[in-house]
């Protein structure tokens, strides 16, 4: 049976990391944490033992600034170690601010964002010209598809009937310099998805049995055609004086916020 991935214990060793490194990011991490719960949970398929399992599917985080929230599944899941946690962005740590694929359980190394969504194509054209039942699961931004590349990406997916991916947007209203409206208006991107010849469904992305259902329906549906799932979520989750605060993109913890968002996060519900 498979770990059962409690949010406010991997959001609480995100706040350990970021104090740790003195990193940043964290309010991009806390909005995909129900997300990676669900899919590391429930739905993905992996062999506890062996992160390079060749019959594993796939997780791209495409929006690879939010990693604290993947390395706090890996180390749930035993891939890192304690060491790692409390070494997260020193020098010679293998745990960087971005998503490293020389890590056991990350896919690809990404950061420049609106790349990994087309190295999660890659993976699922593989999977399915090798008829091997692998999907691929990649997690965009909602401010990373202001870049062209994504909509590439999609096209092709589109075009190559990639019924094994999924396109995961945390569409949480910020990147890393305003609101998305203000930067990019991106209209109804449930919409864009679907002319782009994707079946689509929204989600509340901090409900986990909402995010199940909708994983569960999008996965029966046998069209031949890629899928996206749009989950509403909100940046800096979790902790109440990061919650839709932009700030907390780039802040970091001194003593006394540290201290704060544990308190928090210790009387949240298990």
């Amino acid at each position: 049976m498979k770990p059962q991935f409690n949010p406010s214990s991997l959001r609480r060793t995100v706040v350990e990391m970021a104090f740790a490194g003195n990193a940043v990011h964290l309010g991009c991490a806390f909005s995909i944490i129900e997300l990676l719960s669900r899919l590391y949970g429930r739905h993905m398929r992996y062999d506890e033992s062996n992160p390079d399992d060749p019959s594993r599917d796939y997780l791209v985080l495409s929006k690879g600034h939010g990693v604290m929230a993947q390395y706090a599944c890996l180390y749930e899941l035993g891939w890192i170690g304690r060491n790692d946690i409390d070494a997260y962005f020193h020098d010679g740590s293998r745990l960087k601010g971005l998503s490293d694929a020389h890590v056991p359980g990350c896919e690809v190394t990404s950061g420049t964002l609106g790349h990994g969504l087309s190295v999660g194509v890659g993976l699922a054209l593989a999977a399915a010209r090798g008829k091997t039942g692998q999907k691929c699961y990649a997690i965009v931004g909602d401010g990373e598809i202001n870049e062209g590349s994504i909509w590439e990406a999609m096209l092709f997916a589109a075009h190559a009937k990639l019924d094994n991916l999924m396109v995961i947007v945390d569409a949480n209203g910020f990147q890393a310099m305003g609101t998305t409206d203000e930067v990019m208006q991106l209209g109804s991107i449930s919409a864009k998805f679907s002319a782009f010849d994707f079946d689509v469904l929204k989600v509340d992305g901090h409900d986990m049995d909402a995010i199940s259902a909708a994983i569960e329906k999008l996965e029966s549906i046998k069209s031949g055609r890629p899928k996206a799932l749009v989950a509403q979520t909100v940046k800096g989750k979790g902790v109440s004086y990061m919650e839709n605060v932009n700030a907390w993109h780039y802040s970091r913890l001194n003593q006394d916020l540290y201290a704060k968002a544990l308190r928090e996060l210790e009387g949240a519900p298990q």
